[in-house]
């Protein structure tokens, strides 16, 4: 009796893994279809050999495709002021995108595809709770443009909010070896079931190559911040004006926010924010010349660090239709700015 028992658990055991237990090579050939090349076009104000430039640049990263209805999450960094972006899907077709969501300080963007190929099926967002350090992992990507590349490893460590980088202070970091190179940013990073635990979004290294250390935004942050809160993409980066730098430029307050580059058809340029026309080297430090200001928002004045966060909240809440008024300081005047979020 006792063996029958021994007999039929080990059938059953053998039954559920069988169930559960897939191949890295046949979970590849499964949720590789969801992941996408992202390729982004854009204006970048840099400073070359003494004077300042304004470049053109062409940026490859990587999505995965989250709804049948065409959303895509891919990083930040990648879109934030792109004036046109398209992914590429598995099997081939081109599509124009848009960016819909955006939290730099997460380092992660919601982009909305102009169609899905037939065929084509969304990834799960499991839970990242779930993973343990020591788990296998594997990254689907485009490292240097080489699309749908797989990289194999291991959960390594995880992150707390605002432990790893100030400038990201509201990332929760996964850890891992997994090869992370240029052009994976913004692609997910799956567990042993198929599903997207994180997002990739960026490595440390000494060398500016692959030593190991690679960073993906946890999947549950990224739910809360793109699609249960949707944080609001205002198609702008922001240079903060403090301390020293607020009297050199005789602000009326102790912080501004000085706008370095705007994106096309962005809110930004909706509203009519003049980007940054020079950039010059202050206190060791590149400080973008020439923009707008900005002094208020939202009827929030500008005074640190958290009344900028109160603003970011509030632009959060935004929908389409909805007003927003900005306060700046251009070319020596205090004017008001208004429109509507397109």
């Amino acid at each position: 009796m006792r063996r029958r028992i021994l007999l039929a658990a080990a059938m059953l055991a053998g039954t559920t893994l069988g169930v559960q237990a897939e191949d890295l090579p046949e979970l590849f050939q499964r949720v590789s279809k969801s992941v996408v090349v992202v390729r982004a076009r854009g204006r970048d104000l840099t400073a070359q050999s003494g004077t300042s430039v304004l470049v053109k640049y062409n940026e490859i990263g990587s999505g995965v495709l989250a709804s049948s209805d065409g959303k895509v999450l891919t990083a930040a960094h990648v879109v934030q002021i792109a004036d046109e972006v398209t992914v590429e899907f598995a099997n081939g077709d081109n599509v124009t995108a848009k960016v819909i969501a955006s939290e730099v300080k997460a380092d992660v963007a919601l982009l909305q595809a102009s169609r899905v190929p037939a065929g084509i099926s969304p990834a799960r967002l499991g839970d990242s709770n779930t993973v343990r350090v020591g788990e296998q992992v594997f990254i689907v990507g485009a490292p240097y443009g080489l699309a749908h590349t797989l990289t194999v490893g291991h959960l390594s460590g995880r992150h707390k909010p605002n432990t790893i980088y100030a400038e990201l202070p509201l990332a929760e970091f996964l850890q891992t070896d997994a090869a992370i190179n240029q052009g994976n940013s913004g692609g997910p990073m799956f567990n042993m079931l198929g599903e997207v635990v994180g997002i990739v979004s960026h490595i440390i290294s000494k060398s500016g190559g692959y030593e190991g250390l690679g960073f993906v935004v946890s999947s549950n942050m990224v739910r809360q911040l793109m699609l249960e809160r949707r944080s609001f993409w205002t198609g702008v980066t922001w240079f903060q004006v403090t301390g020293d730098l607020a009297a050199y430029f005789n602000l009326p307050q102790p912080f501004g926010l000085l706008v370095e580059e705007v994106a096309k058809n962005s809110p930004a340029e909706a509203i009519g924010l003049r980007p940054s026309r020079a950039v010059a080297k202050l206190d060791g430090r590149d400080v973008p010349l020439g923009g707008d200001i900005v002094l208020s928002a939202m009827d929030i004045k500008l005074e640190d660090a958290t009344s900028f966060q109160k603003v970011r909240e509030r632009w959060g809440q935004l929908r389409a239709g909805e007003e927003m008024t900005f306060r700046v300081l251009r070319a020596g005047r205090i004017i008001e700015l208004k429109g509507r979020v397109p």
